[in-house]
């Protein structure tokens, strides 16, 4: 059996993918969950959280995260230069490509944190359709 080097087949595999076929993406939002209502439901007015004839369609699973606030920071938790850990949730939303530079804006604007992490993960279910 011929083994292959993993760096080049994933190089390869990320070639061969035409992302600029991709219409959805999935937002990942970590924040504390007394936000989840109103990120569905901006993300929702926005356009996002749809799937076929659902909307305000969203999951979330709670999760726990570390972070150290740097000597810059504005912490929403924690103090400065003393690393934290807290609880918060991770909120899956899909939404459309066309859609992302707005949602961004949107969770931006409700999100507690100085530096909320978003994920940005494109989906290609639509190629197996």
């Amino acid at each position: 059996m011929e083994r292959r080097n993993t760096s080049e087949s994933n190089e390869r595999l990320i070639i061969d993918m035409d992302l600029s076929n991709i219409t959805q993406v999935k937002l990942e939002i970590y924040t504390p969950a007394e936000y989840i209502i109103a990120l569905r439901d901006s993300l929702t007015a926005l356009g996002a959280c749809k799937i076929g004839s659902y909307d305000h369609v969203i999951s979330w699973q709670e999760t726990k995260g570390c972070w150290r606030p740097l000597e810059d920071s504005n912490p929403f938790q924690g103090e400065k230069g003393s690393v934290c850990t807290g609880e918060e949730v991770k909120l899956e939303v899909r939404c459309p490509v066309g859609l992302v530079s707005e949602a961004q804006k949107v969770i931006r604007e409700i999100h507690p944190y100085e530096e909320p992490v978003i994920n940005i993960i494109p989906l290609i279910n639509d190629w197996f359709e």
